[in-house]
């Protein structure tokens, strides 16, 4: 729970510092902010985080048109906070596509519930086993079977995994996946992740040469795709 890279919007800096410290107090530890909706925005659209905390009230752009903004492309997990608890501004935000609502002032264990509920609901616990073309992963052990022997992940494998697998079918960028294993200053490092790429192909795909579970996008980055399942 605690590694979601969380987004935390308002305009106020008080309360972006309370967020900030109930938060870390909680464990998280991957937490960026914004201090309006045009900033939450750009932000949003370069970082790719795992949920927003966002503001309803802000004075340039307001959280409902940052809401619809980024529903026009993207499901991720937003949770609204406003100061104002009437009925009508609560359906219009989950009219417009919000996961939950919390009315200002709230107490930081109620916010950390909800919180969590979210994460636990667009990112399910990775107990299950992943099926591909050439192996299966299994994601509570970080082990991967290919024709009946077991291999073991490295960290740095499975962090890259985990990324890959949040986002199956989709392309994840090289800045993301380098991001993802070293950190936030990770340019220069697309060398490094070429070498853990090329690492977990040759664990997980039958013909690692020539990839059809992890493949390369060109240009762009990396896809993960699940063994088809006949229905």
């Amino acid at each position: 729970m605690t590694n979601h890279k969380i987004l935390l919007v308002d305009d106020d800096r008080d309360v972006l510092e309370m967020l900030l410290s109930i938060f870390r107090r909680a464990g998280y530890t991957n937490l960026i902010t914004a201090a309006s909706g045009a900033e939450a925005l750009r932000i949003w659209q370069r970082e790719q985080p795992s949920m927003i905390v966002l503001d309803v009230m802000m004075p340039d752009m307001d959280g409902f048109s940052v809401l619809k903004e980024i529903r026009r492309t993207s499901r991720v997990p937003v949770l609204m906070l406003t100061a104002r608890g009437e009925a009508e501004d609560r359906i219009e935000g989950l009219e417009i596509g919000a996961d939950d609502y919390l009315a200002k002032p709230f107490l930081p264990k109620e916010l950390l519930l909800r919180v969590g509920a979210i994460l636990n609901r667009a990112y399910p616990k990775q107990n299950e086993m992943v099926e591909l073309a050439g192996a299966t992963v299994d994601m509570a052990n970080a082990e991967v079977w290919k024709n009946g022997e077991k291999q073991t992940l490295t960290a740095k494998e499975m962090q890259l995994f985990e990324k890959l697998y949040q986002n199956a079918g989709r392309i994840v960028t090289t800045g993301i996946l380098c991001e993802t294993i070293c950190g936030e200053f990770w340019q220069g490092y697309e060398s490094t992740l070429s070498t853990h790429i090329r690492h977990l192909r040759e664990k997980i795909e039958e013909n690692p040469s020539k990839p059809v579970s992890l493949v390369t996008v060109k240009g762009l980055g990396y896809r993960l795709n699940l063994k088809e399942v006949s229905p």
